[in-house]
Formats: C-alpha cells, sequence, structure tokens
C-alpha cells in the first residue's frame, strides 16, 4: 500500500508542477480557445491540464519501472512490457487527440475514430475482457474480445468527457471514483494472491488518483485551468483499462455461492463509479437522436447544466456530483468488504446505498421546492393588491385583444 501511495504521491506532484507551467504558457501563447455558448465560464480560460497530467502520469510510471527492477513483487505488473506500451501508447495518442480539439476544435468523426485507434491498441495487445464472473461466462472468440473491450473503452471515454462541463468536475469525480476502485483491487488482490498484492489495475487507479489530485488545486472554481478533452478521454481511457484489467483476476468456476455476490462487483462497480457519466451520456445520445442530430454535437442540456438551472450554484452542482458518486462506488465497494472483511451481512450495503440516494435525491430536488414555495408566496401577495384583483377581471380581454391582433 505504501508504495501505492509514494507513486501517487509522484504523480500527483509532477501533475501539479507541470499545471502550473501549462497555465504560464498557455496565457503568455494565447493557447486558449474563445468561450462558446454552452460554457458555463465566462473569461477565456486554458484548457491544456490533461498535458500536466498525462506527463504526471507517465512520470509515476517511470518511477514504477525502475522500483520494480529493486523490488521484485512490483515486477508482476510490467511482466510483458509490450502492454504498458500499448496503454501508454494509447493514452499519447488520445492526448495528442484532446489537445488538437481544444485548440482548433476537431469535428466529432475524427475524434470518435482516434479513440478507436487508442482502444485498438489497448485491446489488441492483451488487455482485453475474456471473461465475465456471472456463471463462467467466457467471451466466445478472441475477435469478440476485442470488439467489446474497445466498444467499453470508447463509451467510457465520452461519458467521462460528457461530464467535463464545471470547474473540478470531473478531477473530483475522478479522484473520488479510482480511490473507491483502488481499495477494491487492492482487497482483491489480497484474497486472490495472498503473497503479492501488486496489480496493474491498482496501479491505474492509484496514479489517476494522484493525477487529479495534483491537477484540482488549479481546477477548482473558479478554474484557471481546464484538463479539456485531452484529461478528460485520458481518465476515461485509463479508468476504462483499469477495470478491464480486473475481470482476468476472478475464476468465475471457482467461486462458491457465498462468493457469488463479490463476484458480480467487477462489473457493478466500474458502472456505480460511473453512473453520472453513463447515465449523462445515455440521455445525451437519446435527446440528440430525437431531435435528428448526432450523439455527438454538443448542446447546453447535459445534467450539470440541468442543475445550475434548477438553482444550484457552481459549486453545489459539483458537490451534488461528489455525492453521488461517493455514495454509489462505496455503496458496491460494502458488499465486497462487510462479508469479507468484517462478517457483517451485506444487506446493510444496501441500507447504507438506499438512505445515500435518498439523501442525494433531496439534495438535488431541493431548489424546485424552494422555487415553488416561493411562487406560491409571490402569487398570495399579489392576489392581496386591489390592482391584482382589478388586472385579474380584465387578464382575459386583453389575453383576447392579444390573439385578436395575431390574426391577418
Amino acid at each position: 500500500m505504501t508504495l501505492f501511495v509514494v507513486l501517487a504521491l509522484v504523480a500527483a506532484i509532477v501533475t501539479f508542477g507541470l499545471s502550473i507551467v501549462v497555465y504560464a504558457l498557455s496565457h503568455r501563447y494565447r493557447l486558449y480557445p474563445k468561450i462558446r455558448e454552452r460554457d458555463v465560464h465566462t473569461r477565456p480560460t486554458p484548457r491544456l491540464g490533461g498535458v500536466a497530467m498525462f506527463i504526471g502520469i507517465l512520470a509515476a510510471f517511470g518511477v514504477a519501472y525502475v522500483v520494480a527492477s529493486q523490488f521484485p513483487l512490483l515486477r508482476i505488473v510490467f511482466y510483458d512490457p509490450e502492454r504498458i506500451l500499448a496503454i501508454l501508447g494509447a493514452a499519447l495518442l488520445i492526448v495528442l487527440i484532446g489537445v488538437a480539439d481544444d485548440i482548433w476544435d476537431l469535428d466529432w468523426m475524427t475524434k470518435l475514430a482516434g479513440q478507436f485507434i487508442a482502444a485498438g491498441l489497448v485491446a489488441w495487445k492483451g488487455v482485453q475482457i475474456y471473461s465475465l464472473p456471472i456463471g463462467g461466462i467466457t467471451v466466445g472468440s478472441s475477435w469478440m474480445s476485442v470488439l467489446i473491450t474497445v466498444f467499453a473503452i470508447v463509451l467510457v471515454m465520452n461519458a467521462i468527457n460528457f461530464i467535463d462541463g464545471l470547474d473540478g468536475l470531473v478531477a473530483g469525480v475522478a479522484l473520488i471514483a479510482n480511490g473507491v476502485f483502488f481499495l477494491y483491487t487492492y482487497l482483491l488482490v489480497q484474497q486472490t494472491s495472498p503473497s503479492n498484492y501488486f496489480n496493474l489495475a491498482s496501479l491505474i487507479a492509484a496514479l489517476i488518483v494522484g493525477a487529479c489530485l495534483g491537477f484540482l488545486p488549479l481546477n477548482w472554481h473558479p478554474a484557471k485551468l481546464f484538463m479539456g478533452d485531452a484529461g478528460a478521454l485520458l481518465v476515461g481511457l485509463l479508468m476504462a483499462t483499469a477495470a478491464i484489467a480486473v475481470t482476468g483476476q476472478i475464476d468465475p468456476a471457482s467461486l462458491s455461492r457465498s462468493q457469488l455476490l463479490p463476484a458480480f462487483i467487477p462489473i457493478i462497480l466500474p458502472f456505480a463509479v460511473l453512473l453520472i457519466p453513463l447515465l449523462d451520456f445515455g440521455l445525451a445520445v437519446v435527446r440528440r437522436l430525437r431531435a435528428g442530430k448526432s450523439p455527438f454535437s454538443a448542446d447546453r442540456k447535459h445534467l450539470h447544466h440541468r442543475l445550475l438551472d434548477m438553482g444550484h450554484s457552481h459549486l453545489h452542482a459539483v458537490l451534488i456530483f461528489y455525492g453521488w458518486t461517493a455514495v454509489a462506488s462505496f455503496g458496491c465497494l460494502l458488499y465486497f468488504v462487510l462479508p469479507a472483511y468484517f462478517s457483517v451481512p451485506a444487506w446493510y450495503a444496501t441500507i447504507f446505498l438506499v438512505f445515500g440516494l435518498l439523501v442525494c435525491t433531496l439534495v438535488t430536488l431541493a431548489p424546485l421546492g424552494r422555487r415553488k414555495a416561493m411562487e406560491a408566496a409571490s402569487q398570495s401577495t399579489e392576489a392581496d393588491t386591489p390592482e391584482a384583483a382589478e388586472s385579474a377581471l380584465f387578464d382575459p380581454l386583453d389575453e383576447a385583444s392579444e390573439i385578436a391582433e395575431e390574426i391577418p
């Protein structure tokens, strides 16, 4: 655990330092786009924070590789160098595409093609969905495995990118989600491989946590620097890769009935930590297809936009996203932790989930209740004035005259 924490700190320190450099250079050379209609911020802000995050993660990977040469237990992560190089190569490609989009605003087909190439590179070099821990289901063929893997990675990348609309939103959500995911993978490997706790999924999750932690100070509201598509797509790519790497750590055929629920966690937990991004992505796709538009066309109807329209402040909207992510991800983690480590029935996790989701719902909808109360009070006050009563008598006539004026 200590080594993972050290590597996360390396990613955080490098990311933070380079974020300051990127911020300064972006302002010096005016490397920031104009404000778009759908943007929430009101002043031009650099969008190249993803570059700093990538270099921070790359530096931490380099430190891990050097340590592995002197620390035998860590070598298992690097037993297949081509797999690591494929992940980093895909990350580099997706960052370059994101930077190009942040500066020149690429069309959605070009971005999507780049995402498929990056995801294909990861799947081609061995990080694939080979089996699912549901009754011993095995993916039918190698080509089917590659296709499912590529689709899953592209889906997660776009889901993360879609919620990148408020200061600190993606960085905070990814920090919480990957923190929980790191705990799960670390504890899982303790059970499946007691002699060695190191694995690729835990390493990737720890480095994402470090990069987001180092980037968040400059991204907190009011943000001085955005991660842009480069950062959001990078986080999505690595989160998907870590989740897919976990599926190979459980042998479904060896599971007893008591282990059935934990066996679902490798599938449930990634969806839980991505609950809000996936929901926003699905709603956006349906909304745009119904309007006859491309599913990747931009608009101002994402969930974070709706929270602002409901009356939440910028900070409150971000904290609400954090709350939903924390409740969903920690709730799913408890299904694994409580029975295995505390001999507590799993239904306690259900109580936590139900209560937490209820609180999140009430907090999310609170402005609607306040708005209705204010409207009712305002209408009651207006109805008590003589002018309002007189106006009410003539409202039908006024409305009729307005309609008559519109008739040619």
